[in-house]
């Protein structure tokens, strides 16, 4: 079935504006905007950009923005865009580097700002440490996430300050803040608490709604407001 892709095309270092360039494709079934993207630059067009890496809904290199939502493409059917035009556009809120390429500087140094890894006062032992089934069923959801930027891409609340922490960043402070062996909660939580970490989020879902893991963002993100709060009181 034929479809037309408009394509966001932007050099920064040579053009003084961006545009859309349109391709036809002819796209078998049960092919996804990855295929139809891989055709347009194997057959059309080499000198489209975009990131792609293991085509499994892993490694989070494929986030856009199809059709004004945010998603991978190597997950994200052509049919069930639901219509034969699909434009496809960078994530929002990042600097363009060319085409679909953003510039992910600014979410890593974000990430970094919670320090996003496991942290514990006890010494290293020979065995793994324990935790139970319960524990880690809450936080299932956000060591699932696989920091593709999608949720961060779509929140207004980035787009408009930069400074803000985002969701991902958040997401993965509530990861460790809520992990049962993490002993540096009291002090990840100093970090995320003020007015460019938790207090900026204003629960509009935009996140959820894109989320290629279906992760619950959100909740997160309010399981650490309530902490925050309640050692205040």
């Amino acid at each position: 079935m034929k479809y037309t892709f408009k394509v966001y095309r932007f050099n920064p270092e040579t053009d003084d504006a961006p545009r859309y360039q349109t391709y036809e494709v002819d796209c078998e079934e049960g092919w996804t905007v990855l295929d139809a993207l891989n055709y347009i630059k194997w057959y059309l067009d080499g000198s489209v950009s975009y990131r792609r890496s293991c085509r499994h809904e892993i490694c989070g290199s494929c986030a856009v923005m199809m059709n004004g939502k945010n998603g991978l493409l190597c997950n994200t059917q052509v049919k069930d865009l639901g219509s034969k035009t699909i434009t496809i556009e960078p994530l929002k809120g990042f600097p363009v580097l060319k085409d679909l390429i953003v510039d992910m500087d600014l979410f890593i140094e974000r990430l970094k700002a919670v320090n996003p890894f496991f942290e514990s006062s006890e010494p290293p032992t020979d065995r793994e440490y324990y935790q139970s089934p319960e524990d880690r069923a809450i936080i299932d959801d956000a060591v699932n996430c696989i920091l593709c930027g999608s949720c961060t891409g779509s929140c207004p609340s980035f787009w408009y300050n930069p400074d803000y922490l985002g969701p991902a960043a958040l997401f993965k402070a509530f990861r460790f803040v809520y992990d049962s062996r993490d002993t540096a909660a009291a002090e990840r939580l100093e970090l995320v608490d003020d007015h460019n970490g938790l207090w900026r989020c204003h629960t509009i879902f935009n996140c959820m709604e894109c989320c290629p893991k279906n992760l619950n963002i959100t909740e997160g993100i309010q399981y650490l407001k309530r902490l925050a709060f309640m050692r205040k009181i």
